[in-house]
């Protein structure tokens, strides 16, 4: 198409359209596919799907759990009979990446609807909303209000933004106006990671009570019950209770007297990698989210956060690949939006390597072929020690080991390791300088015969340039963390374009001092 921004019609292998890999042989794929028109085409159009009422979310998770009609019988329209070989859920699973949208949606009709709307909740929110849109306004309603808020804003936050009030407005009241308050986060911090349905209690209730109280909200699809927060009347976070506690307990003992007080919290505010290192370092299953007057506001759940670590990793490999990292996954991704990202990186490393040239320039005179032989050895490796150590402190500062201010002790650790590395590296290359010279293996009788300080030329050289490298790897992270930029931006072809003018500076100024008026 000549406007790339124009939706690409759905091509030959569906699989193109979702950047996911199938679990079946696409000729497997193809018939499971075959199967869900066939059923589908045999229950007829459900275009004429009746809307539903406004019910209470308590009365609506009632009546999602005790529904029993078959496969996706909609509200207002007579049950289909059912087949004698239904589609599993686990046959829907592995074909789905090779389906398009319109098999996705049949593949949820012909499913037993509890199982469909399982399987729906467990999609990806890129996915649900793609399916969403592409409902009829009826069915639309239905699937939207089997979300809970957390998982509609983020539905929400896949859609254009025209579309966003037409999702809104399905939704009851006390959901959009839930859902429209996480919406108001960025999508990098904790609020809008965080759940606002979770258990709630008064300190002054016995333990008796609470367990009450607590059946009586779990009705109302609160995320977990196995933690309760204890709340003062300005919604004050004074506490937590464990399910287990309030069971094993005195039953007259007030939920005050059970409750753990020294409870770990993140604001609403803080940034969703620094909530999921908290996870990681004290273990932890669930936690809370208060704003900064200490007002509980939500819970995040160790399944939020299993997202945000796979995201923040795949951005940061991205970004080391030297590109910008991209909005969706690979084969969703705009060609124009592709081109962009990578032609911009690819542009400044180009720029970066013309000083490359210039540096050959500048030492043009001492450009002998028997030189010029050992150039790309020396400083490819300077390029590659300066990736490895990049890549080390790199990661290490996204797991919270390594802080702006040690920046002293990892160029002291890196010093020594430099050094240690650039000499063997430095033997390795001068020895094959040595043998091969040994062997007359240089046809220039003038030059070759000095193998000898050549060899030595190249292992001060090698140790020089691997030592750079490893400094400027290690360096370069924390100059661009301090200027406020991503870490990850430090990218191993950054790097290695660095490392590549400083090499060429590195072995030709070794060269002259070494071999000046014997072979310069």
């Amino acid at each position: 198409m000549s406007d790339d921004s124009v939706p690409e019609p759905i091509p030959d292998r569906p699989q193109d359209a979702t950047g996911e890999i199938s679990m079946l042989p696409p000729e497997e794929a193809q018939k499971v596919a075959a199967e869900i028109r066939a059923v589908a085409e045999s229950r007829g159009d459900d275009s004429e799907v009746v809307e539903l009422v406004d019910l209470p979310s308590s009365e609506r998770s009632r009546s999602r759990r005790t529904s029993q009609l078959p496969p996706m019988a909609f509200i207002g329209e007579p049950a289909p009979e059912v087949p004698e070989e239904e589609l599993t859920v686990d046959e829907l699973r592995d074909a789905w990446p090779l389906l398009d949208l319109v098999e996705r949606g049949d593949g949820l009709r012909v499913l037993q609807r509890e199982d469909a709307e399982d399987f729906f909740a467990s999609l990806s929110a890129a996915d649900q909303a793609a399916l969403l849109l592409h409902f009829r306004p009826g069915q639309r309603r239905q699937w939207m209000r089997l979300l809970e808020p957390d998982d509609v804003a983020d539905v929400i936050q896949h859609t254009a933004e025209d579309q966003r009030p037409t999702l809104l407005a399905l939704l009851d009241a006390p959901t959009r106006k839930e859902a429209t308050a996480l919406l108001a986060y960025a999508e990098d911090e904790a609020g809008g990671l965080m759940s606002t349905r979770f258990a709630r209690l008064r300190p002054q209730m016995t333990a008796d009570e609470a367990i009450t109280y607590l059946r009586r909200q779990a009705h109302d699809n609160i995320e977990t019950i196995y933690y309760a927060y204890v709340l003062d009347p300005a919604q004050r976070l004074l506490g937590v209770v464990s399910f287990r506690d309030l069971v094993t307990t005195d039953p007259k003992k007030t939920v005050a007297e059970i409750m753990e007080t020294d409870v770990l919290r993140v604001t609403d505010e803080m940034d969703q990698e620094s909530v999921s290192r908290l996870f990681a370092e004290h273990d932890l299953t669930v936690c809370p989210v208060v704003d900064l007057d200490g007002k509980m506001k939500g819970i995040v759940t160790v399944d939020d956060i299993v997202d945000v670590v796979q995201e923040a990793a795949t951005e940061d490999a991205q970004k080391f690949g030297g590109m910008e990292a991209l909005d969706m996954p690979y084969l969703q991704s705009k060609r124009r939006s592709m081109i962009s990202k990578r032609g911009r990186w690819l542009a400044i490393l180009l720029i970066g390597e013309m000083l490359t040239a210039t540096a050959m320039g500048f030492f043009e005179d001492e450009l002998i072929p028997v030189l010029a032989l050992f150039l790309p050895l020396i400083i490819s490796s300077g390029g590659n020690s300066g990736s490895q150590s990049s890549t080390l402190v790199i990661r290490a500062m996204a797991l919270g080991e390594v802080r702006t201010a040690d920046w002293w002790l990892v160029f002291r650790r890196e010093v020594l390791i430099g050094m240690a590395l650039g000499t063997l590296l430095g033997i390795l290359a001068s020895l094959r300088v040595l043998i091969w010279g040994a062997a007359g293996a240089y046809a220039d009788p003038i030059h070759g015969n000095h193998y000898i300080l050549i060899g030595i030329t190249v292992a001060i050289s090698v140790t020089g340039c691997v030592l750079w490298g490893t400094l400027a790897g290690s360096m370069l992270p924390f100059i661009l963390r301090k200027t406020g930029a991503d870490p990850a931006n430090a990218s191993a072809p950054l790097v290695a374009t660095l490392v590549d003018v400083s090499g060429i500076i590195i072995y030709f100024t070794v060269a002259k001092l070494m071999l000046s008026g014997i072979l310069l």
